[in-house]
């Protein structure tokens, strides 16, 4: 689950190999890959490029930050890693969230992603970054980009990084949306894509604006066609986007 480098010592191979054991055993027991994809995103998510702030620091286990409306339900999440955290006091919450992540997207079905260990952990409130830092759904290409660009992606990772909404559903309580963005919400594919393109759409799937906004954009269009048509070049492209976003900012 997730590849490793060649260089790590074997203290650091046996502690991944032991926490992505317990997460596996988390996920077959409790299938909540989607929420802790949309952790890690939310921990990393707020890095600026401009200031070199925010990013995977696990920022997001404390107040202000938690409370965040984008962050409604994570703590859910976060409560379900404690235990593994427990076991493993050598990994950083930050390298957790991350780990979380990786594991369950390949658990899911989706890419092998590579991932490192050496993320460090906000010590208090103050690592906390501001709110309005994440993408808000209800907006559209403009607002993405201001988001995404400030982070230092491309439309194109746009696209893939959208592609995640294979995993999982809104929750009204949560982001106020209610639904699925495909029929197997629980398996990382590319049916995201084929379900965007679709001429008719399935009502009882979800469509946001920073959904559609993706078919509007040609620069973005151009990816939703190449990744619907090609499971295989979606998986390589969104393991390498993946990969940037759990190492914004991170100095390894």
């Amino acid at each position: 689950m997730g590849s490793m480098s060649s260089s790590l010592s074997k203290s650091d191979v046996k502690l991944l190999n032991g926490v992505k054991s317990d997460l596996i055993a988390l996920y077959r027991e409790t299938p909540c890959m989607p929420i802790m994809v949309r952790l890690a995103w939310h921990d990393a998510g707020t890095y600026d490029a401009h200031t070199d702030t925010g990013g995977p620091t696990a920022s997001i286990r404390f107040a202000p930050e938690k409370d965040h409306g984008a962050n409604a339900g994570l703590g859910w999440a976060m409560d379900k890693l404690e235990p593994i955290k427990a076991a493993h006091p050598a990994i950083s919450y930050a390298d957790l969230y991350q780990l979380a992540s990786v594991v369950a997207v390949e658990f899911a079905g989706g890419p092998s992603i590579p991932f490192r260990l050496g993320r460090k952990d906000a010590a208090s409130p103050k690592g906390c970054t501001p709110d309005g830092r994440l993408p808000d759904a209800a907006q559209g290409a403009n607002h993405q980009r201001d988001i995404f660009y400030r982070m230092g992606f491309t439309d194109k990772e746009i696209v893939v990084l959208s592609g995640a909404h294979t995993l999982g559903r809104a929750h009204p309580d949560r982001s106020g949306f209610d639904g699925a963005w495909t029929q197997e919400p629980l398996m990382f594919d590319n049916t995201y894509f084929q379900e965007l393109l679709k001429k008719t759409a399935d009502p009882t799937l979800l469509k946001l604006t920073s959904d559609l906004c993706l078919l509007e954009e040609p620069s973005m269009r151009r990816w939703v066609e190449v990744y619907a048509a090609d499971e295989a070049r979606f998986f390589a492209d969104y393991a390498a986007a993946h990969q940037k976003l759990s190492e914004l900012g991170v100095a390894f």
